[in-house]
């Protein structure tokens, strides 16, 4: 593995890291608006993205190569609605899509074959975040002003939990 892709996948690396920040400060918004299930929800969400991060730390490691961490950026905090803050995770996830799409791009180049394998798996991942988020985002527009509804979803993500996927 050349450096510059190292490099790469250290940024990654970060990026989860700074991901996972970025779903706890949802999970504080949601808290703070009593709605614990849809903090439950961007709790979980957060355990995934340190899950993602160690991930590429291991590969780095197991690949020869020195895992770096960098500062986290503050994420935002506020949000105007739970819709927003559903649609602001959404245009996240969108991010990191392309950002996973540049490392393959770069591990291609390379012909890094194990790296680009590697990256299969997050990209598949990408595909169910953004196709969650997109689900999500169209059951709050459904249900609108429906309150029964809407703590009906706040119910339900509630017993939502986080296993990590085998190996």
């Amino acid at each position: 593995m050349n450096d510059n892709l190292a490099a790469a996948l250290n940024e990654q690396m970060n990026f989860e890291f700074y991901s996972a920040h970025v779903y706890l400060a949802m999970a504080a918004y949601c808290s703070g608006e009593s709605l614990d299930g849809f903090a439950n929800f961007f709790i979980i969400q957060a355990e995934e993205e340190r899950f993602h991060a160690m991930k590429i730390y291991k590969f780095l490691n197991d690949r020869g190569r020195r895992a770096t961490l960098a500062s986290l950026g503050e994420p935002k905090n506020e949000y105007e609605s739970m819709l927003d803050a559903f649609e602001h995770g959404y245009a996240h996830e969108q991010q990191n899509t392309k950002r996973f799409y540049n490392l393959a791009d770069i591990a291609l180049n390379e012909r890094e074959h194990a790296t680009m394998y590697f990256l299969k798996w997050f990209i598949d991942e990408q595909v169910e975040e953004e196709a969650l988020f997109d689900n999500i985002i169209q059951k709050l527009k459904r249900i609108d002003k429906d309150s029964n509804a809407f703590y009906m979803l706040d119910s339900e993500f509630a017993q939502r939990s986080f296993t990590a996927p085998a190996e």
